[in-house]
């Protein structure tokens, strides 16, 4: 069923500002007026009858159907999706917005309970598919166009042939997923209410992470060292629910015989094991010439004989520190995105308009920005958390475009719409690189070009080079809680070991940096669901050259692959633009762009 949605940025947001303007709020009276509408109560009434109805008509029979009577099925399968992801959006964006809000907490549990028993009766759906035989599959799409519009949903179903359980299994296994849902909740909850105090503020971890991109350097570091005493304060809680979380999937894993833990992500992505291996070899070989080459540029103009984890996001001395308020970001946003195609900036209009962003810091709210798709029926709604830095800009470019995204592909029905999480970053990482592309064209000095570039390049070395080594930190930690129960001490041993390589050697690691892999949401919510940004990353500077280069009809092709949502692989979306990811030498492309804008910041300096 519908995942809940969740914090998905690396949280390394500017700080904030009283003077940002009228920052918008969601309404969610599109999905249901309240916890007690009466459409909320007859979608759930009409959920639990037809889930069974279902069954009772379904089970069993897949196997015998003509294509008519499978087409039927798949319909009626994808309404059950569309309310259940109605349900679930609400009780999730509700909860979000305060997440430390007990009868919030117990809206989401009472829905996530009712609608995993209403739909566990379905379980046999995907069971049944993989069991029909490839040949009649295959004439049934030739008889019926309607039904073969379905044939990516059927092909991705069917990678799960070789690692499905028995039905009664599978059951069980849905059934106990709330079980694991539980431990999420008590990672969101436990971080919403952590308390930092900093220079005798009192800080959520947004507003605490947030000093860490302050220009003064003593703010900086006492935020870090805050993190790192709260962060040890409640290690134990994080490395039971991390213990736990990898614990299960391995159980799940050697059930299934998947061959590596990061297999059932793999197939989840849509994505080749080797196109992603390919991806991380050419981002790890890359760390000398990027990020190591980037600090060691940063160390020198920070005028410091070795940086500390607090300078990784400090900004630049040169830097202005100016507060971005809501109405400037928006218009940049919104003319970047116009200049590109009008189309577009249609498209994100009614975010800003209607209630579909929800921008500012709250106590309780969750930490993070997200774009949530919601249903294909109603809309997106995006989350941030807005502090009035530049970088603040950046993130609401990048939510918007996956809201763009969303909404293009929304025209593919609830089963086609969803894009993998290798793909679901393209609209996002271009919407940024647009902008920040506005934003440089506008620059009147050579300062203001150095400072701009050195703020895309922190970007993309926190999208790509840290996102894959987020993901080594998980293929270590998931790969040692299959020998024994780790300690805290394994965890962040393991989290040590990644950092120096990914960062260089321009970095000393302050004591206390060893537990920061406490905070991060989707080492809980989604294992390995970071390496995705980079293939995002490089799939857009890939994209992007080819928009630079001229290509005749680009935009149009660009909307017709947001259209597509999850209908096309990855090859069969590239294909228009003379791009493949299976191609080694893709990534390089991605990376090179990166490189050049280093190779730029060092001929400013010269």
């Amino acid at each position: 069923m519908h995942e809940l949605p969740f914090p998905v940025r690396d949280a390394n947001a500017g700080g904030g500002a009283d003077n940002l303007g009228n920052l918008p709020e969601w309404n969610l009276d599109d999905l249901y007026k309240g916890q007690d509408a009466p459409e909320l109560t007859r979608d759930l009434e009409w959920l639990e009858q037809e889930c069974a109805a279902f069954a009772a008509d379904y089970e069993g029979k897949l196997a015998d159907l003509d294509a008519q009577g499978l087409l039927n099925c798949v319909q009626r399968n994808e309404k059950i999706n569309a309310i259940a992801g109605r349900i679930m959006s609400f009780a999730g964006l509700r909860y979000y917005q305060l997440t430390t809000d007990a009868e919030r907490a117990k809206f989401l549990s009472d829905m996530q309970e009712k609608v995993t028993l209403f739909t566990t009766p379905l379980v046999f759906f995907t069971l049944e598919i993989n069991r029909i035989d490839d040949d009649v599959l295959a004439t049934h799409f030739k008889a019926n166009a309607d039904l073969a519009r379905y044939e990516p949903v059927f092909r991705r179903i069917r990678a799960m042939k070789p690692y499905q359980l028995s039905d009664e299994l599978e059951k069980f296994l849905h059934d106990l997923g709330v079980v694991g849902d539980a431990w999420e909740r008590l990672f969101d909850e436990t971080i919403a209410g952590l308390t930092f105090t900093v220079n005798g503020d009192e800080l959520n971890i947004e507003g605490t992470l947030n000093l860490l991109t302050e220009q003064d350097r003593s703010k900086r570091e006492a935020a870090a060292r805050e993190l790192a005493r709260v962060f040890q304060d409640n290690v134990k809680t994080f490395a039971r629910v991390h213990n736990t979380q990898a614990k299960e999937k391995e159980i799940i894993d050697r059930w299934r015989k998947m061959p590596t833990p990061q297999t059932a992500r793999h197939l989840a992505n849509d994505v080749e094991p080797e196109v992603v291996e390919a991806l991380r070899e050419a981002v790890v070989a890359a760390y000398p010439k990027l990020s190591h080459r980037y600090y060691e540029l940063k160390r020198k103009w920070l005028g410091l004989d070795v940086m500390q984890v607090w300078d990784r996001n400090a900004p630049l001395p040169m830097e202005d520190t100016r507060t971005v308020s809501w109405e400037d970001a928006e218009k940049t946003v919104m003319e970047a995105y116009a200049a590109f195609d009008p189309r577009m900036a249609e498209i994100a209009a009614p975010f800003f308009s209607k209630g579909w962003i929800d921008a500012a810091v709250k106590p309780g709210k969750a930490p993070g920005a997200f774009a949530h798709p919601t249903v294909t029926d109603v809309h997106p709604y995006v989350m941030l958390n807005y502090l009035g830095k530049p970088r603040d800009v950046m993130t609401l470019a990048h939510e918007l475009g996956h809201g763009v995204h969303q909404v293009l592909a929304a025209g593919q029905g609830e089963m086609l719409s969803s894009t993998p999480l290798t793909l679901a970053e393209t609209a996002s990482v271009f919407g940024e690189m647009l902008t920040f592309r506005k934003m440089l064209d506008q620059a009147e000095t050579p300062e203001q070009r150095k400072v701009l570039l050195a703020g895309k390049v922190e970007d993309m070395i926190n999208t790509v080079i840290r996102q894959i080594a987020f993901y080594d930190f998980e293929c270590k930690l998931h790969a040692a809680r299959r020998e024994g129960e780790l300690t805290p001490d394994d965890i962040n041993a393991l989290w040590m070991s990644v950092q120096a390589e990914s960062l260089g050697p321009a970095f000393e690691f302050m004591d206390g940096y060893e537990t920061f892999w406490a905070y991060i949401p989707h080492f809980v919510h989604s294992p390995f669901y970071v390496y995705a940004y980079a293939f995002g990353d490089g799939l857009v500077n890939a994209l992007y050259s080819v928009y630079e280069s001229g290509a005749d009809g680009f935009e149009e092709k660009y909307f017709e692959m947001l259209r597509a949502g999850g209908s096309k692989h990855h090859k069969e979306l590239l294909a228009p633009f003379g791009l493949d990811a299976s191609d080694p030498k893709f990534w390089d492309k991605g990376l090179s762009m990166i490189s050049g804008m280093i190779d730029e910041l060092e001929a400013l300096e010269g």
